[in-house]
This record gives C-alpha cells, structure tokens and sequence, in this order.
C-alpha cells in the first residue's frame, strides 16, 4: 500500500517516524554508559548494539519513554554470547518491584510495576563484556486487554520464568559519545 503524502513510498517503512534516537554516553573513568531513546513499536522487540571504548564490566543506566498506546507490565532484556548481567547492588528500576536474572545471568527481567504510555522508565544494572560492541535484545510485555486478570498474572508468571518469545526485531546501532 502506497502512502497518499508519498507516492510510491510503502507505508510499512513510516512505522519509525516517531522514535527518538537512541543515544550514548560513556563515562570511562566511573565506567558508566548511559542511554537514553524510544522505539515506538509494540509488535517488535528491539536489538541494540553499543560500541564501547573498551570491554569489561561496565555499570548501564538506561532511560527510555514508552512512545506506544500500550502500558508495558515487564522489560526483558537477552545480552549475546559475549557478556552477562552482573547481580549487584545497581541491579533496580523505580518502575517495577522486581526483577528476575536467569542463572546463567543472560535474560533479566523487570516485572511488577508498570510504564504507562507516554510516561518514561529508567533501568539500571550491570554488564560484564568480553568485547567492545555488545548487543541485546530486548522485548516489553503488555496484557492482552481481553484476558482477565488472572490471565494476565498466570501469562506474565510464565514469562518471567520461561522468557519472552523473540518476535521480528528493529535492529539499532546505538552511537556512543566517550567522556
């Protein structure tokens, strides 16, 4: 389907038009790397690959505004071969009261709490990676509105223990600014 503004231009690819960049900071020094953006998507889940000044462990502060029409209940997030979550005292969101880390310390998962739509969330946590351009995806779930709630409490249970299933994926290369 072509758009009416844009002749020729398939609507699908307008689906971006209201993200904010994604951006980073990377404090060396303190080995901080701050990141802050939206993606307004709710039918995928996002891929994003940082470029570091150097590997390692690196404290992350993550804020992020839900540009969708949908209040997001949970925030998980998958780190690839190369680097993990570190459990440690900057593992928090104020937005949710609990998070869950699978042993392997790859999946994390935010989760009691909720992000209402144009309201922003903030994560922080650690990451330990082996080389400079680490990549996660990550992926938000809200409830279905026709499933009552002891459905939604039994489906988010289920994905906190089990992960969320990977749908397609906006991939993002997140430029990094070094302090």
């Amino acid at each position: 389907m072509s758009s009416p503004e844009l002749p020729g231009l398939d609507v699908s690819s307008r689906v971006r038009a209201r993200d904010v960049q994604m951006t980073g900071t990377a404090d060396v020094g303190r080995r901080v790397l701050m990141i802050t953006g939206a993606i307004d998507t709710t039918d995928h889940d996002v891929s994003v690959s940082v470029s570091l000044p150097e590997p390692g462990r690196w404290q992350v502060i993550k804020a992020e505004t839900n540009l969708t029409d949908q209040t997001w209940v949970a925030m998980q997030a998958v780190m690839d071969e190369d680097s993990t979550f570190l459990d440690d005292e900057m593992l928090m969101s104020p937005q949710f009261a609990k998070s869950f880390m699978t042993p392997d310390q790859r999946r994390l998962t935010f989760y009691d709490g909720e992000v209402r739509p144009g309201e922003t969330v903030l994560k922080t946590y650690s990451m330990e990676t082996g080389g400079r351009k680490p990549t996660y995806f990550y992926s938000r779930y809200s409830p279905i509105a026709t499933d009552s709630a002891e459905q939604s409490r039994q489906t988010l249970e289920e994905l906190v223990t089990n992960g969320m299933s990977q749908r397609p994926v906006v991939e993002l290369i997140v430029p990094v600014t070094v302090l």
